[in-house]
């Protein structure tokens, strides 16, 4: 099943060290095919509060998002983003498209 390595950060310092994290990052998915599919932006808020940058990449499945975060490349830049921002960051799996509200409550 499809799994996302979801990101919420903030106060993101973009200095040289985020530069060098977003330089490399890309290098580092290649090899889990994982791939961005939200990477910041303005959101239009239509309810509530936002405060931060999303962030959701995904994988084919559990064994390579988390592959991809203990892998030794991503490591290593890992703290170029934590030294540098605020935030929390998880795994988190997808649904199949059949999937209805009501699924939850089984």
């Amino acid at each position: 099943m499809t799994h996302y390595a979801i990101a919420n950060l903030r106060n993101v310092q973009l200095n040289d060290a985020i530069v060098e994290y977003l330089r490399r990052i890309d290098a580092t998915l290649a090899p889990f095919d994982g791939h961005f599919i939200v990477h910041g932006g303005e959101p239009e808020l239509i309810e509530g509060r936002w405060d931060g940058t999303l962030i959701v990449i995904e994988f084919p499945g559990y064994e390579q998002a988390r592959g991809w975060y203990d892998s030794a490349a991503y490591r290593e830049i890992l703290p170029l983003r934590t030294g540098n921002s605020d935030g929390v960051a998880m795994l988190l799996a997808g649904v199949d498209r059949d999937h209805l509200a009501t699924d939850v409550l089984n």
